[in-house]
């Protein structure tokens, strides 16, 4: 099943075509930074979250060409939900900023490719900043867009 696996990331990272981030100690700090997220969550909600944000540290460095670290052997009964939903995450935000893209006219709305969490403001501008959308006017679209995009914690 590993393998199934593997394709299956390689081909969703390459659709979401996120930027390669530099230094390389950057996918470490990231891993370190949700693991230690995922060790202070209390739900089991929260805990999947985290999780999910894990496996994406783990999966998106090693397809960036950094791996810090394997994945766990898939074990279908542990990690089908727990791969559905990072999946459904990461592709509804980068969806969500498209989408917020196009609705600000952006020319290049198509090199929009961001996964960061839309629910905070402060990110919101710094995704208008990299991709030169006026931030006021993206920030506007994004809220109003927040009120009825299926965004996961």
């Amino acid at each position: 099943m590993r393998p199934t696996i593997d394709a299956l990331l390689r081909r969703w990272h390459r659709m979401l075509g996120l930027s390669r981030q530099s230094p390389p100690s950057w996918y470490r700090d990231r891993l370190r930074e949700e693991l230690r997220e995922r060790r202070t969550a209390k739900t089991p909600w929260q805990k999947l979250s985290e999780t999910s944000d894990v496996f994406f540290s783990i999966s998106r460095a090693r397809y960036d060409g950094f791996p810090v670290r394997k994945l766990p052997p898939f074990v279908a009964s542990r990690h089908v939900l727990l791969y559905a939903y990072m999946l459904a995450k990461y592709t509804l935000r980068w969806k969500f900023y498209r989408t917020a893209a196009i609705l600000c006219n952006a020319p290049h709305y198509d090199l929009v490719r961001e996964v960061v969490n839309p629910s905070k403001d402060h990110k919101l501008d710094e995704v208008a900043s990299r991709h030169q959308i006026d931030p006021v006017e993206f920030k506007r679209v994004s809220r109003q867009l927040r009120r009825v995009w299926p965004l996961l914690p």
